[in-house]
């Protein structure tokens, strides 16, 4: 049997909270969490090394908070993605993996301050590395944390791991005749209004040459084919 490598040296793994529900209609399922995690160990074990950015809408959307401030309701949504970056932490544990919880709001007793130095030293250890609370401002999404961090640490690609198994030109839940992209270019994904992550996140990885790829969360063994290189959703680049 042929020995598998990974196609990648640093991965950043952008999760989604929905994805840690497990179905249920918000909060955490432990045993999906757990599968994640296991499948994210596999890829360790390879050798690759890899940070998390979680979101939180499992548990809260500042989108939806009706008249509240914004400003304090995106900081709900950090307090949110907390919750999730500290359960993954604890199933890593679980699993004899040793991972790191930094928070780009500082908060000591639960979780480290986030510096890029300290996040890359635990990466260069083989330590999975979660990112909470996003990027510690109100007004950005989790999604443009994903691409701020993996231009900080230099990630050969965000992994972003989602409800559908690649970009469409139209959504693919609506439109039977949607086409699927198996490749894009970031102008294209800018020029053309893709949701592939919001503008600002996507303006990002343009600007910062980082890769994008997009792929179906509902098998979780696609996180470590995406490792592998196999040919699954859409890369952006």
């Amino acid at each position: 049997m042929s020995e598998q490598k990974p196609v990648f040296k640093r991965v950043l793994l952008k999760l989604s909270g929905e994805a840690l529900a497990g179905g249920q209609p918000s909060g955490l399922d432990f045993d999906t969490v757990t599968s994640v995690c296991q499948k994210i160990k596999e890829c360790a074990d390879l050798g690759v090394e890899i940070a998390i950015v979680v979101g939180g809408g499992n548990f809260w959307r500042g989108r939806s908070s009706g008249e509240m401030d914004r400003t304090r309701a995106d900081h709900m949504g950090m307090l949110a993605t907390t919750i999730n970056a500290l359960a993954l932490g604890d199933a890593f544990e679980q699993l004899g993996v040793d991972a790191r919880v930094m928070t780009a709001i500082e908060m000591r007793q639960v979780a480290e301050p986030y510096t890029k130095a300290r996040a890359c030293r635990h990466l260069e250890k083989g330590k999975i590395v979660i990112f909470g609370c996003g990027t510690g401002n109100p007004f950005f999404s989790t999604d443009t944390a994903a691409a701020l961090r993996a231009a900080e640490i230099g990630a050969d690609v965000i992994f972003k791991a989602t409800n559908v198994d690649g970009v469409y030109d139209s959504d693919p839940k609506t439109n039977p005749d949607a086409k699927k992209f198996d490749r894009l270019s970031h102008h294209d994904v800018l020029t053309l209004g893709l949701k592939v992550m919001d503008m600002t996140a996507a303006s990002l990885c343009e600007d910062n040459k980082v890769k994008i790829l997009v792929f179906s969360m509902k098998d979780t063994d696609n996180i470590k084919r995406a490792m592998l290189g196999e040919n699954i959703g859409t890369l952006v680049e």
